[in-house]
């Protein structure tokens, strides 16, 4: 297979340099850099050098390389696999331009904080499911920064969770779920539902089925494959930290583990979570009626069926628990946030604190206090507090 990892920060080169050690090398991985002073300062350089406990580790296999806006040939060969870990604020741009080179046989990762990325590219790029290519959502809890350019440090051990969206021609990825010929405990997601080579249809899947196998053998990453649904709710839980540490951290200028020793920013956490929580329930809700609707359209009896109950990892005090869980356990560390603001660069706020903001209105709840730290972070690119008066 030939994988292109757009977006060389921490967790872009923390990816490619765990893909590089783990995949053969007639796999081919292709660094997309941003200009051409990215890429000599790389080949200066001569790997991806990972930093764990102190201990420095390069990449062993070689890269390819391209420049973002070169218009050299191999620039603008088709596009098999991409890992996009750019900031979801440069992600549409960037997959706008590369999308002449992604086919309906093309993988995409989308590695990022923040929603909505994945519907957005929907809205104003790939427009027709037939012509559309693989989708597959990520979500990291590592922490790593860079050191210098193309040196990560990995500074706390999490995980990748990933799903693979649901196939707009009706494939069934995650049969193996519902498969009554295993017993229910071993039941497991399985490449073989992907594609197999003697399929008819083996093509449309080939580059789905390879990136899946890539990204679970990088088992230092504590990588794992999940039904989309679950995907979903983790991906909605870390929506909701992000939405409280990163502003906060971003407008009080401190580390995460500073936060929550005052009170005021503990009912700030206690509101954003309400809020939170008020949103999905009522998202969830729309969702469930819409989905009796459609039943009894189909002339089925809905007296009977057993309607799912609120997920209770998105009730505002489990939310709650995890938005402290997670400021503890990255207590040292300097937000993304926090460093884009330092840096005067627009930050990820519209697919975080905007993405529950706008679900709010789609529902029908308010969301003041999530609304009010979007527009503080918005405002702080223009107004920076260490302006002199």
């Amino acid at each position: 297979m030939h994988l292109h990892v757009l977006g060389l920060g921490s967790i872009g080169c923390l990816v490619a340099h765990n893909l590089r050690q783990i995949l053969p090398a007639s796999h081919t991985i292709s660094l997309i850099h941003k200009s051409n002073r990215e890429r000599n300062i790389f080949l200066q350089r001569g790997s991806i050098t990972l930093e764990r406990a102190g201990v420095l580790t390069p990449s062993t296999g070689e890269y390819l390389h391209e420049v973002f806006h070169s218009p050299k040939a191999e620039s603008n060969a088709p596009i098999q696999s991409v890992i996009v870990a750019l900031k979801a604020q440069y992600t549409i741009d960037a997959i706008k331009q590369l999308a002449p080179r992604i086919g309906p046989n093309s993988t995409i990762v989308l590695l990022q904080n923040g929603m909505g990325i994945y519907e957005e590219l929907l809205t104003r790029i790939f427009r027709n499911p037939t012509s559309r290519p693989h989708f597959i959502l990520a979500s990291n809890t590592h922490g790593a920064f860079l050191n210098q350019p193309y040196h990560v440090v990995h500074a706390g051990v999490g995980s990748i969770n990933f799903g693979i969206v649901p196939d707009s021609g009706g494939k069934q990825f995650e049969i193996g779920l519902d498969d009554p010929g295993i017993e229910p405990q071993e039941r497991r997601l399985r490449l073989s539902d992907i594609a197999v080579p003697s399929d008819p249809d083996f093509p449309r899947y080939k580059s789905l089925r390879e990136t899946t196998a890539a990204l679970l053998l990088a088992k230092t990453l504590n990588v794992s494959w999940q039904p989309f649904v679950e995907l979903q709710l983790a991906m909605r839980r870390k929506l909701v930290v992000n939405a409280v540490i990163n502003p906060l951290t971003s407008l009080m200028q401190c580390r995460n583990g500073d936060l929550f020793r005052h009170s005021p920013a503990q009912r700030v956490l206690n509101q954003v979570c309400d809020e939170a929580s008020a949103v999905y329930a009522a998202q969830t809700k729309s969702e469930i009626d819409t989905w009796l609707q459609d039943l009894e359209r189909q002339q089925v009896d809905t007296r009977d069926i057993t309607v799912p109950e609120f997920p209770h990892i998105l009730t505002s005090e489990s939310l709650r628990e995890e938005v402290l869980r997670v400021a503890e356990l990255t207590k040292g560390n300097i937000s993304s946030m926090l460093q884009d603001v330092r840096r005067g660069r627009h930050t990820e706020i519209e697919f975080i604190n905007g993405y529950l903001e706008n679900l709010g209105k789609e529902v029908g709840v308010k969301t003041p206090a999530i609304s009010m730290l979007r527009s503080l972070v918005e405002l702080k690119h223009f107004m920076p507090l260490d302006l002199s008066i």
